[in-house]
């Protein structure tokens, strides 16, 4: 197994582990009405009760996991001459290569939406607190560090651009 593969498998595991510990903490400190929705000034326009809260993300969750991991099992079964990449007739010579830059490309984009979900369920949980004092505001880096995750994770394909090493040059 190589270290890309075994990285991402790690994440998608942690990442799982993440969104269901966030999901069962944050349903445990929510307040009936969760502030889903403010304004400019930071203060909550659109309130929607917990409970819509949990099944919201666990329907995210689950559809993200089931969906991805079934793209996942089909790969092996397409044939690689009809995949839209560039080069496939060397990219059908060499189908372990591709199926596991396929394989990892997926599992990554799954830790991706998992580890947003994770992360905002959290500063979620932490602006309606009242434990602590803290606004939307403080919470800006979740967008900008899921927009980061997300541009990274459309970047892995760029590797399929180019044809696949021969192992005798590796």
């Amino acid at each position: 197994m190589k270290i890309g593969t075994f990285f991402f498998k790690i994440w998608r595991w942690a990442s799982i582990a993440l969104v269901i510990g966030a999901l069962v903490w944050t349903y445990s400190v929510f307040p009936e009405m969760v502030a889903v929705d403010f304004s400019d000034t930071g203060l909550a326009e659109r309130y929607v009760n917990k409970e819509h809260v949990f099944y919201i993300v666990m329907g995210l969750f689950l559809v993200n996991n089931v969906i991805i991991a079934g793209l996942v099992k089909q790969i092996p079964k397409m044939d690689a001459t009809q995949l839209p990449i560039l080069k496939r007739e060397e990219w059908a010579k060499h189908r372990e290569e591709l199926n596991e830059h396929l394989t990892n490309w997926l599992y990554c984009l799954m830790a991706v939406i998992n580890t947003i979900i994770g992360f905002s369920l959290f500063a979620l949980a932490t602006i309606n607190s009242t434990q602590y004092k803290m606004d939307v505001f403080d919470f800006a880096w979740v967008y900008y560090a899921g927009m980061a995750l997300l541009v990274m994770v459309f970047l892995l394909p760029l590797r399929l651009l180019w044809p696949p090493v021969p192992q005798d040059r590796l």
